[in-house]
């Protein structure tokens, strides 16, 4: 069985592989409780419509560097997720992003000069197979309801990221983005953390947007994501208490 390219693998994908119904006609796909692939990851990316979902549980924040990305912060350090435990498990009633639901399948493209997109797994991964449990990914040569449903899924999610394209890429237009920087003190240490390495809204920039930039933000709903992002940032701190608790918390910055 050929894989797709593998340049380039998305956040998760160890391997891409197309399904189809000649080599895949008896796998079936199981669905878990448990994301152990999630857990070494601080940071996840997110589409603008998970913005009022996710800003309830986790900093929003934009990834540094020239194509920003919405990401959900769920660790102040690489390799620390306070939400994911060593097994996988996932700590119970909190938004959960798309990008993590959507693994282990996902859109790509076969060959490099078209611009169609196949439904591609990580064969790695031991949410897909020949299983006697789980739902049966063809029926005959067919896809079956829950392939259909898994590419509808995936399908969305390209949507999604169209939008979320358009909404940086008017970030970037009225130069809205800036390098964040957050201090916490901890008590009992001298010198603070300090949380650099990723991008947010300049809030003196928004404020000296044009009235008329601002009335059609609100009304195309750009206006109400931005403040979901800023007021989001708050939660850093509660992530920081997490990583402290779990005897995992970061270094504070040496002293000058």
């Amino acid at each position: 069985m050929a894989s797709a390219p593998q340049a380039n693998l998305p956040v998760f994908y160890q391997d891409l592989m197309p399904l189809n119904s000649r080599d895949h006609a008896t796998w079936r796909s199981r669905t878990t409780d448990r994301a152990p692939w999630l857990a070494g990851f601080h940071a996840v990316p997110l589409t603008v419509e998970e913005f009022p979902a996710a800003a309830r549980n986790f900093p929003i924040i934009f990834s540094s560097g020239e194509n920003p990305v919405p990401l959900a912060l769920m660790g102040l350090n690489e390799g620390v997720n306070v939400f994911v435990d060593a097994e996988g498990k996932v700590t119970e009633n909190i938004y959960i992003p798309a990008y993590v639901r959507r693994y282990p399948f996902l859109l790509a493209k076969l060959q490099p000069q078209s611009d169609d997109l196949s439904l591609c797994f990580d064969p790695t991964t031991d949410l897909v197979g020949e299983f006697e449990d789980g739902a049966a990914l063809f029926e005959g040569e067919q896809p079956s309801e829950n392939t259909k449903a898994l590419l509808g899924f995936c399908e969305q999610f390209e949507q999604a990221g169209m939008k979320t394209q358009a909404f940086v890429d008017e970030l970037a237009k009225h130069k809205l983005l800036m390098d964040g920087e957050v201090a916490i003190q901890q008590e009992g240490v001298e010198a603070p953390f300090v949380y650099r390495g990723f991008q947010m809204v300049n809030q003196e920039a928004l404020r000296e947007l044009r009235g008329d930039v601002l009335r059609s933000w609100n009304q195309n709903g750009l206006l109400p994501l931005i403040f979901a992002h800023l007021f989001s940032l708050d939660l850093i701190r509660e992530i920081f208490g997490r990583q402290v608790q779990s005897g995992k918390g970061p270094l504070p910055a040496p002293t000058a």
